[in-house]
């Protein structure tokens, strides 16, 4: 799609959000269904960087296919504060902007995502997982000193582990992979609250970024599971 086309889109979809008009920079963040990997670990990720949104002058908007009861456990557990987030019932926006609906080369969407999971039809996840477990020293690290996690309701883990292993100040090995296991966790065993829609379960998302006189600096589609930003290691680069 052309970006004229994109951006006409775009502003109808966010023209009656009022803290998306024009004469501020804005972030409009497109979710596939809140139980997706992606959603949550994204706006985890944004979450922790909320006070430079507001330090920028940066406007910040999320919709994400889901309905009232996914919207509000999923702010729960992600911090994410409801008022950035909005819910829609399928992917009629993310098929008018152009947003990739995943991998599709089976009827059945469960082997779809399986098949992505194991890096089908997914460019980069396999080694986006592995980065989950090796580390990253020019990304940011996760967990503060002294967190307690509860993994599988039954192993506490305290965050000192990976200071106390593998130092300070980068991501350690196992953190980002500890992460993702506390939210496989939550969507598992709420699955059918967050994942409603059966055959969308493979969606993907795409991030737009506007200026203040709605020039469209950035558009970016998601290919595969981890995919939600060109930088892995400095996911809001872009922005900040």
């Amino acid at each position: 799609m052309k970006d004229e086309t994109i951006l006409i889109e775009l502003l109808t979809a966010i023209k009656s959000i009022s803290s998306m008009e024009t004469g501020h920079k804005r972030l409009v963040i497109l979710l596939g269904q809140l139980g997706d990997f992606d959603s949550f670990e994204y706006c985890q990720t944004l979450v922790s960087n909320l006070d430079q949104f507001l330090i920028s002058n940066t406007h910040l908007c999320i919709i994400a296919i889901g309905n009232d009861e996914s919207k509000t456990s999923f702010c729960q557990f992600t911090g994410l504060p409801e008022e950035y987030l909005y819910v829609v019932d399928d992917n009629t926006l993310h098929k008018k902007l152009g947003v990739d609906v995943g991998l599709s080369v089976t009827g059945n969407s469960y082997v779809n995502l399986f098949l992505m999971c194991l890096g089908i039809g997914s460019p980069g996840t396999l080694k986006e997982v592995l980065r989950g477990y090796t580390g990253d020293s020019n990304a940011s690290s996760i967990f503060k000193k002294d967190q307690r996690l509860m993994v599988i309701n039954k192993i506490q883990i305290n965050t000192s582990f990976f200071e106390n292993i593998f130092g300070t100040g980068f991501l350690r090995p196992f953190e980002l992979a500890t992460r993702r296991l506390l939210n496989m966790e939550e969507i598992l065993c709420n699955w059918h609250k967050y994942m409603p829609v059966k055959s969308l379960i493979t969606q993907r998302n795409a991030t737009f970024l506007l200026d203040h006189k709605d020039n469209l600096l950035l558009s970016y589609y998601s290919k595969g599971l981890l995919d939600y930003t060109p930088n892995k290691s400095k996911p809001l680069d872009f922005l900040f």
